[in-house]
């Protein structure tokens, strides 16, 4: 009688089998998305949707999967990623979409939009013709038309309009330069972004108050979406931080997403409480702020972060000419060496600890941590070198920019803010390949582990979250975040994005040292209706559409 109620209650009356069914899942552990507890039950497709949801009577179907023993759940969403434009390398999003990833959602400091005014036009090859994109409907119109595995949302960056506007100068806009900033958010939102998103560690972000923001954030209330922000201080700074983004949320009237929510700074380890404190205290007098989270203690910067933010005003080149110039370079060393008021500053996050930061970026070094390349580099010197400056001669010769993985926060933190009913999950990763041209580099595992390794660690292992919980951090809340309505659920109605994996099995195998390793335990992920992870096997299928906020 449970399963006819489910049925009935699903799919609103509707009999699934009325009509031909292009794919028929049978016999799963049926996980919805909503948190509530799982059941055994089928689900129907027809289309790019979801007819039926529960005991569903035998029907012919184009094609038919057994999912005995395995989990059903809705398409994972990864609420932060960047994958911008290594789609439009690869569109198979191999990385994604094995970790069960149907739908990314994108935009930081940086978005896939606008390039206008003082950015140049971004090109993009799509079936062998350049493609020059100007706007985020540019963004989305490309995306469809190149063919792509995942669905793709996306915010637009603060610190893009801030340099469509401003360039590379670190000067105050005017009011007509502000001005013509909240333009080019309106304009993004009537493409159909989602909402304005920031990186307040460095410029341009930081150069942003937060009145700046604010009022930024006012003209994306008018349409409707929200703020999700890289915090401006995760160290030291970071309760001032947590309270500043709430600030924001409360004086715009826009609901507030934190983007990987943590403590990145040893002196301060182990009081994530009085940061969910904050966020707690703010939601019960009204103020819609949330969070994402990544499982894992180590995040992906540059080395370049290490140098203070007024020498990256002109952008890389005036950063190497500053480097090179021994009376700049000297200031650079002395401030990079010491806390600075409102400057995250990632070296004395880790202690001065060398050896916690691992060179992620596609250059010789990709692999080693810090104290090895400035062992190899200093050998058969005498004296040796300071290791500040063995790190501005590699800025120089890599041409201002070296990705770095920093060991900067604790298991202990994490897992207290991923336990949080209102704390979501985004890898803040891209879409790479184990083999192929997105094979580059030595990225943070992240990139290809961090959806299996919820399930695998976090709710088989150690049983931090239950399996409902987590599909909800990983579905649903994400989808309610972005006011997805039709995403992120099992259910008649829905757009069927689906991933089916063994939760006996399903774990995450990427190391910090050996990275372009595949999961293990997802099965079948669906995408659109369509087949795309068939076992180890993508199909090929490229189903996957840009999401504009309607």
């Amino acid at each position: 009688m449970q399963h006819i109620f489910l049925l009935c209650a699903l799919v609103l009356g509707a009999d699934p089998t009325s009509e031909p069914i292009d794919l028929l899942i049978r016999n799963g552990r049926i996980v919805d998305g909503t948190g509530n507890p799982w059941f055994h039950g089928d689900v129907a497709v027809r289309g790019d949707r979801i007819v039926g949801v529960g005991r569903i009577p035998k029907a012919a179907a184009k094609r038919e999967i057994d999912a005995k023993g395995l989990v059903v759940a809705p398409g994972f969403i990864d609420m932060h990623s960047h994958s911008d434009f290594v789609l439009f390398e690869d569109g198979d999003a191999q990385s994604k979409i094995r970790q069960g990833v149907t739908t990314d959602v994108l935009g930081e400091g940086g978005s896939p939009g606008p390039f206008l005014n003082q950015l140049l036009p971004r090109n993009v090859t799509i079936k062998g013709e350049s493609i020059a994109l100007r706007t985020m409907g540019d963004y989305f119109d490309a995306i469809d038309r190149a063919g792509v595995s995942i669905n793709v949302a996306s915010y637009v960056g603060l610190g893009q309009v801030w340099e469509c506007v401003m360039g590379r100068s670190h000067r105050r806009p005017t009011s007509d330069e502000f001005a013509e900033m909240k333009k080019l958010i309106a304009q993004a939102m009537q493409d159909g972004a989602f909402g304005l998103s920031s990186m307040l560690m460095m410029p341009p972000g930081s150069l942003a108050t937060t009145d700046d923001v604010v009022e930024l954030c006012r003209v994306v209330r008018e349409h409707g979406g929200l703020y999700s922000s890289h915090i401006r201080n995760e160290g030291l700074g970071v309760f001032d931080s947590v309270k500043e983004a709430i600030a924001i949320g409360e004086r715009a009237g826009v609901p507030v997403d934190i983007i990987h929510l943590k403590i990145a700074d040893q002196k301060y380890w182990n009081r994530m409480s009085e940061v969910v404190a904050l966020i707690e205290e703010a939601r019960k007098r009204g103020v819609n702020v949330q969070a994402n989270v990544y499982p894992y203690t180590r995040g992906n910067n540059d080395l370049a972060s290490i140098v203070p933010p007024w020498a990256h005003e002109g952008g890389p080149q005036k950063l190497i000419e500053r480097l090179k110039d021994p009376m700049e370079r000297a200031k650079i060393k002395r401030d990079a060496d010491r806390e600075i008021d409102g400057w995250y500053n990632h070296y004395i996050a880790v202690g001065r600890d060398w050896s916690r930061m691992l060179v992620s970026a596609n250059n010789r070094y990709r692999g080693l941590t810090m104290d090895r390349v400035i062992a190899q580099r200093s050998e058969g010197r005498d004296p040796k070198p300071d290791p500040l400056d063995v790190l501005f001669d590699i800025l120089i010769e890599e041409r201002g920019s070296v990705g770095t993985v920093y060991a900067h926060h604790t298991e202990e933190d994490m897992n207290l803010a991923l336990k949080q009913p209102w704390c979501s999950v985004g890898s803040d990763g891209s879409a790479f390949a184990t083999t192929g041209p997105l094979r580059r580099g030595n990225p943070h595992p992240r990139n290809f582990g961090t959806f299996p390794r919820v399930l695998g660690v976090y709710v088989r292992e150690l049983k931090l979250l239950t399996l409902e919980e987590a599909v909800r951090k990983m579905t649903s809340l994400n989808a309610a975040k972005l006011g997805l309505k039709d995403r992120g659920r099992l259910q008649a109605g829905a757009f069927a994005d689906i991933t089916i994996f063994d939760p006996g099995r399903v774990l995450d195998n990427a190391t910090y040292t050996e990275p372009f390793q595949d999961n293990v335990g997802i099965e079948y992920v669906i995408v659109n209706g369509q087949v795309v992870l068939d076992h180890d096997r993508h199909t090929g299928a490229r189903p996957g559409r840009a999401l504009r906020r309607r």
